[in-house]
């Protein structure tokens, strides 16, 4: 189970970031603690499935799409971008970071 509450996490955070909003906002929009949203994303708590409907709702996706990377994201952007953030999503922090640095060396 905890690696589906982190998959999760990843995804709420990944769909969060592609539509600009702090955790703060998503709270707002979703009527969930912001200390919930910071636990979601990292993985070191569950959520409720009325809480997963506040939390899709609010990032307008299928609930869905907050458990598996294998989506595309169809929902904010098709195409190589979608299948990019979507391969992204199931990667975990460290992963995250030492990509980060290789595209930031590569961007100049």
């Amino acid at each position: 189970m905890a690696e589906l509450e982190k998959r999760f996490g990843r995804m709420v955070a990944a769909h969060r970031r592609l539509r600009g909003i702090t955790q703060e906002a998503l709270s707002e929009k979703a009527g969930v603690s912001i200390d919930m949203i910071s636990k979601i994303e990292i993985g070191a708590t569950g959520a409720r499935f009325p809480n997963i409907e506040k939390i899709a709702g609010a990032l307008e996706v299928d609930p869905a799409e907050l458990f598996t990377p294998e989506r595309n994201f169809t929902s904010l952007r098709g195409g190589i971008y979608g299948e990019l953030v979507a391969d992204l999503a199931s990667l975990n922090d460290e992963q995250l970071l030492k990509i980060k640095a290789v595209v930031k060396a590569m961007l100049g």
